[in-house]
């Protein structure tokens, strides 16, 4: 019987030790990339200093899509930041803002849906950047737009002024 020799088996070890590293690899988690989103800030008139402004707080606030009975946000209290979605089918999104003493506010986004290839294994995701805003002024006095594009950092996009 011979003997095999181990300085002879290293190369081949090596070769198939590798080979099996790189068939073992990592799948794309796609839940990372989750979907973009507007991220809404509110604030008021400082009464001290004119001109400038404070951040704001709600006591409470349901926020719907216009035309449908899906509720985005329900009766949340003590609102001061928003993170709402845009629509994917569609060049706008309309929102109506229900206030606790039974007011509301209507906002209609306008925006760019821009489909962009991330993976095979995750497909495809949409780009969203805002073109403008218009809205009702039943409680709200105004909306300034300091970032345009969606995103899930948490940047703010839209200054809602009360």
């Amino acid at each position: 019987m011979k003997r095999i020799r181990c300085k002879s088996l290293w190369p081949l070890l090596l070769v198939v030790a590798l080979g099996a590293m790189q068939s073992c690899d990592e799948e794309e988690d796609c839940s990372l990339n989750a979907r973009p989103m507007m991220t809404c800030n509110l604030y008021q008139a400082n009464p001290e200093t004119a001109g400038a402004f404070i951040p704001d707080t709600l006591e409470q606030l349901t926020i719907t899509a216009y035309g449908t009975d899906s509720i985005i946000l329900n009766r949340e209290q003590k609102v001061k930041a928003l993170t709402l979605p845009l629509c994917y089918s569609a060049d706008s999104t309309h929102l109506v803002f229900h206030y606790e003493d039974g007011a509301t506010d209507e906002v209609i986004i306008r925006h760019d849906n821009t489909p962009y290839f991330l993976s095979m294994e995750c497909g495809y995701q949409m780009k969203q950047a805002i073109r403008s805003v218009s809205y009702t002024k039943v409680r709200l006095d105004s909306i300034a737009i300091s970032y345009n594009e969606a995103g899930i950092y948490g940047r703010e996009n839209l200054k809602l002024y009360y």
